[in-house]
């Protein structure tokens, strides 16, 4: 199911990225998009972490992430980058360009 919180393709190309990897012995249940997808829907809707939909990954897992990319500054980055973005864009509309 698609949220109004969840990244679009362009927003994943940025973010991709940005996030730290691991080297993995097992392959991942979910995807990071997965995983980001919920802590955005965490964060726009104010919700307790319990009460994550369902079709997005467990609760547990998405507030793991969640404070680990917190703590490495990984969301920090993300913020930083989309803003940089924003700022770009607003300067070509300024300017006149497309």
């Amino acid at each position: 199911m698609a949220y109004s919180s969840n990244l679009s393709d362009a927003e994943w190309k940025i973010i991709e990225p940005l996030l730290p990897s691991k080297k993995q012995t097992r392959p991942p249940l979910w995807t990071k998009r997965q995983i980001l997808d919920g802590i955005f829907y965490q964060l726009k809707n104010g919700c307790n972490w319990c009460d994550l939909p369902r079709d997005l990954p467990p609760y547990s897992t998405v507030f793991w992430y969640y404070k680990q990319w917190r703590e490495t500054g990984a969301l920090d980055q993300i913020l930083e980058a989309l803003h940089q973005k924003v700022r770009q864009q607003v300067q070509k509309n300024r300017s006149g360009q497309p």
